[in-house]
């Protein structure tokens, strides 16, 4: 079985993580070094596994047209696993952050669900106090029509004009 490289290097990381829990990145040189060990892809050439765990495969390093989003560079020369909501350069959005199951030897395969269940969290985004704001005040809006709203306010009027609304100003 035919392994990308970018695959190695995310078995190689899940690796780490998985044995290092108390650890929160590696150094590129301990993803490479676990990489050449574990071997998944028989690769020989120890330059493309580098340029896979600086460049090619980290979402917020400078674009490269592999668009991998598998590893997070959290400081120089650091790294860790990619998580959903990590910021990342919008040319990567389509790119792959987990090895395809299909496509893994069977003894990586358990990796995957790994990543989900307890690395990542079950897949819930809303961990993060910001994006768990997402909708809050949705209500609030759903009568409006943004087209009409934006043209009040080009047009000079304010809800209070609108309203009848006036607010109270304490340091009046």
């Amino acid at each position: 079985m035919q392994i990308r490289v970018a695959d190695e290097v995310w078995v190689a990381t899940a690796l780490l993580h998985r044995r290092h829990p108390d650890r929160s990145d590696f150094s590129a040189v301990e993803i490479v070094r676990q990489a050449e060990a574990e071997n998944v892809a028989d690769s020989q050439l120890h330059y493309e596994l580098w340029e896979h765990v600086i460049r090619h495969c980290v979402v917020n390093s400078e674009y490269d047209p592999g668009r991998y989003r598998m590893l997070f560079q959290t400081a120089k020369g650091r790294r860790r696993l990619f998580k959903p909501g990590d910021p990342f350069d919008p040319r990567r959005n389509l790119g792959r952050f987990t090895p395809r199951k299909d496509e893994m030897p069977q003894k990586y395969r358990e990796l995957i669900d790994w990543y989900w269940n307890e690395y990542v969290g079950g897949g819930r985004l809303a961990a993060d106090p910001i994006l768990s704001l997402r909708g809050l005040g949705k209500a609030i809006w759903e009568d409006e029509d943004a087209d009409a709203y934006v043209e009040r306010l080009r047009d000079g009027r304010s809800e209070q004009d609108l309203l009848g609304y006036q607010p109270v100003h304490p340091s009046r």
